[in-house]
């Protein structure tokens, strides 16, 4: 320490005018550039430490080398004083009071000769934050030697550390909590700050069950128990867990008294799932299905709860043995279909918002928990319609009739185009059977094509419908699909919603022509079309065949006469089956007059003695073959 100047070279001591003390001196925070140190002050000297002051007119006999002895001596003094007064207080905590806050040190008045500093680290939190304030009074521990400019060290660290430490032997001896500050993530588990002293939290012992995310926990203030404490190794091991199981252990107790069937009970949302929530009960944890959420359709439980909240809930089940609980949410309130026939008659029309669509209909929910299907066969008149969804939208509002209500399943059948009215059942009124139709061809199937004559109308020209004469395989081989075609109405079935067409009525039966102009007896000439095993299929009109059987083509001799495809011959007609459309020809009949006996047998259908099962097998076989 430098003395001042002015007393080194005085020819007296320092006067009572001059300060026995200088009080606090600052720290060096001196720009560069200034030659006298930041500490150098005028040192106090004890009247009782050194010679009294001689009165400033006294005479002086005493020279400079005395004058500079009782200086040095004073020195001494001071700093053997200051050196007790130290060693007094060495490995206890004593109380300061701070003056002031520097960017490196804090300034404490601890009742010393001179102040004292404590770097300013120790008195930040986590965040760089200081924690004390100018006349705050703090603990503090003096550190061996002083600074440069006799400032006494200080460590407020070691003296936080030193009262936490007896805090936390305290509670391990009486196994009572402690509270400390998460740290830091550290291998194997969690640093944590117990009023300045560290502890380890192992992540075994955070929780009752593994956190994943210990990262998260820091800046958490927790309570723990001190499990592990070596003070002269400085090692503190700290559970969590012990106290949360205590907790449990005690409110499961408590709730098991309480818990048994159908006991309505609030707890505390812990988990979501998929299929569920999971609820504390009170150290018991039950499962609320997502099926007992509500009486309405939810896609997942956060839909209705949240992590967090408290609900009331009831017991469905409870397994004692394993402890397992079911809890429901909506038994607590009525079941909304018990009376649901009653207020949602069959007739009634209803309002709802569309809640899904599927392949098959739409969904339409009219209260929470009563939900309506309205099948696609019900949305509209059409049969054209592709997907429910080129009707409604999710989330849009409709009104609809009631179809069906079966509470038993839990189901209500409800309709749209019940809305508009039928026009099915109007349909005889604008197209009555018998009469000519014009429309679009829809639709081409294997059994005959689809005919729009309105929206939402079709009819069904079936194949055998369409030509008098042509035997039609496929609708294709007459009709294009957007061809646009007249037909006539054959019938109008409203109830099943069909209705038949035909084209060939357009034109007369060419059989029905034949069979009105012509009789047995009669002489038509024809052309050999095909020729089977048993006889010739002749064309005698356009669209009319007939069948020469191998026993009537003879001549007027009796000698066979050999039929081929494209020959002319007349023919007389030997029969008639107007219902089978089937003309029996002969050549052998030419020109001979038909007894009575004959006409009569002609008569008869084609089951009869003149033509046998065999035969008419055989003529059907043979008119398919040479189509």
């Amino acid at each position: 320490m430098v003395l001042d100047e002015r007393a080194a070279h005085s020819d007296e001591a320092p006067t009572p005018s001059q300060p026995a003390d200088t009080g606090v001196q600052e720290p060096p925070n001196q720009p560069a550039g200034e030659t006298e140190p930041a500490a150098t002050a005028v040192i106090p000297v004890e009247t009782s430490a050194v010679n009294p002051p001689r009165p400033a007119s006294g005479p002086t006999n005493r020279n400079e080398k005395e004058m500079t002895d009782d200086f040095a001596t004073a020195l001494e003094n001071f700093t053997a004083e200051q050196a007790a007064e130290q060693a007094t207080h060495e490995d206890r905590v004593i109380k300061g009071t701070v003056l002031k806050i520097t960017a490196t040190h804090v300034v404490v008045d601890v009742g010393f000769k001179s102040e004292g500093l404590v770097p300013i680290a120790e008195v930040q939190d986590h965040d760089g934050n200081v924690k004390v304030e100018p006349g705050q009074e703090i603990d503090v521990m003096i550190e061996k030697g002083e600074t440069e400019e006799g400032y006494t060290k200080l460590s407020h660290q070691r003296a936080s550390r030193l009262r936490a430490w007896d805090d936390i032997e305290k509670a391990y001896n009486d196994k009572t909590a402690i509270k400390g500050i998460v740290v830091e993530r550290i291998k194997g588990g969690l640093t944590v700050d117990i009023h300045g002293a560290r502890a380890f939290l192992p992540g075994s012992q955070v929780d009752v069950r593994p956190v994943r995310n210990l990262d998260g926990m820091k800046g958490q203030e927790l309570e723990v128990r001190v499990i592990k404490l070596n003070k002269k190794r400085g090692n503190i091991v700290v559970s969590r867990k012990q106290l949360l199981e205590e907790d449990l252990n005690e409110k499961r107790g408590h709730t098991l008294e309480q818990l048994h069937e159908a006991a309505v009970m609030t707890g505390t949302v812990k988990n979501l799932t998929d299929y569920g929530a999971f609820v504390d009960l009170g150290g018991i944890d039950g499962l609320l299905h997502i099926t007992d959420m509500s009486w309405g359709r939810l896609t997942h439980p956060r839909d209705l709860v949240n992590v967090g909240d408290q609900i009331q809930v009831k017991v469905l089940k409870f397994d004692k043995d394993k402890q397992r609980v079911s809890l429901g949410f909506k038994q607590l309130t009525p079941d909304p279909w018990l009376d649901a026939a009653q207020r949602y008659p069959i007739g009634a029309h209803v309002k709802g918002r569309v809640i899904s669509i599927t392949d098959y209909g739409a969904f339409i929910e009219l209260e929470q928990g009563i939900e309506g299907l309205v099948h696609v066969s019900e949305m509209t008149w059409s049969k054209r319609m592709k997907h429910p969804s080129k009707i409604v939208n999710v989330n849009q509002e409709v009104e609809a009739v009631v179809l069906n209500v079966n509470p038993a399943e839990r189901r209500i059948s409800l309709g749209l185009k019940q809305l508009e009215s039928n026009p099915w059942e109007t349909l005889h009124e604008k197209f009555p059977v018998g009469s000519s139709v014009e429309g679009r061809v829809r639709n081409l199937t294997d059994f005959g094509a689809f005919i729009e004559i309105e929206d939402g109308i079709d009819g069904l020209v079936h194949v055998s419908n369409l030509s008098w004469t042509k035997r039609v395989k496929h609708p294709s081989e007459v009709l294009k699909k957007g061809d646009k075609v007249k037909a006539v109405v054959l019938a109008i079935e409203p109830d099943n919603r069909r209705l038949s067409l035909g084209i060939k009525q357009l034109q007369p039966d060419v059989w029905e022509t034949f069979f009105n102009e012509h009789r047995i007896g009669d002489v038509v000439h024809g052309k050999v079309l095909r020729v089977a095993t048993f006889g010739s299929f002749v064309e005698i009109a356009e669209g009319v065949e007939g069948l020469c059987h191998n026993s009537e083509a003879v001549d007027k001799n009796g000698a066979q006469v050999k039929l081929e495809p494209g020959q002319e011959f007349d023919f007389k007609i030997i029969k008639m089956n107007p219902g089978e459309k089937k003309v029996g020809l002969s050549l052998r009949a030419v020109g001979e007059e038909a007894t009575r006996a004959d006409v009569e047998a002609y008569k008869h259908p084609v089951s009869s003695s003149t033509t046998t099962l065999e035969e008419l097998m055989s003529w059907k076989r043979a008119g398919n073959d040479n189509q």
